[in-house]
């Protein structure tokens, strides 16, 4: 009896997913770095939860050339210290879904126990591959289909009609960043969704997505053309 209730006292996954755009256009008016830096402030923020109810792990998918799996499925607290994003080639979207598929089918990697997956997909630009079989795919799976599903479009080049397909969470449109505060903006607003989660006695219950405010002195420069 004691193992018993030892073992259900155990977090549960919470597996968070992003599928980041790093093709070429990317390199452009400091959106790479901005998303670097975006990113790393949301590990740090995940990695400060106390992992009581539920246990933060954060992937990252690229595509950029290829897709790939930058960094696999890792809890937050044990991180280690990843390479920054670099962007080039095209933007083989469809590869990435397909990956982000698979993760979420393997029960190896996401068990059975898991919370419902967060999938976070960031792009500038269109699709170069065919991605509506891959995209498919993951509303087809009895698993991947129930993951929250985010988007944020960067600059005024990215497939809109696409993105807003992709997202799930009606109080959560698609995010629209015209610069490099904006990014942080989605992805703070990410950040507490999640933790809030890690933190309820159930944390498979959606939770509200609020972008925060630009701040009062926002003077960046926007990603799109002049």
């Amino acid at each position: 009896m004691a193992l018993k209730d030892f073992a259900s006292a155990k977090p549960k996954p919470l597996p968070v997913i992003l599928l980041a755009d790093v093709s070429g256009s990317m390199c452009e008016n400091g959106k790479i770095e901005a998303l670097n830096a975006a990113v790393r402030d949301m590990v740090d923020t995940f990695s400060k939860e106390s992992r009581l109810r539920a246990e933060i792990q954060v992937c990252m998918i690229t595509f950029g050339g290829e897709a790939k799996v930058h960094l696999p499925l890792t809890p937050v607290h044990e991180f280690p210290q990843f390479d920054d994003f670099v962007a080039d080639g095209g933007t083989p979207m469809g590869a990435a879904f397909d990956l982000a598929r698979q993760m979420i089918e393997d029960k190896d990697l996401i068990p059975s126990r898991a919370c419902r997956p967060t999938i976070i997909l960031v792009s500038d630009g269109y699709p170069t591959d065919s991605w509506e079989p891959a995209f498919e795919g993951i509303c087809a799976s009895e698993r991947s289909q129930r993951a929250t599903r985010f988007a944020m479009a960067i600059g005024a080049d990215a497939d809109d009609a696409m993105l807003k397909s992709f997202v799930n969470d009606k109080e959560a449109p698609v995010f629209h960043a015209n610069n490099a505060r904006d990014i942080h903006r989605f992805f703070r607003a990410v950040s507490m969704s999640v933790s809030t989660r890690s933190r309820r006695p159930n944390p498979d219950e959606t939770e509200p997505f609020i972008i925060p405010p630009p701040p009062a002195d926002d003077f960046d420069l926007d990603f799109g053309p002049e």
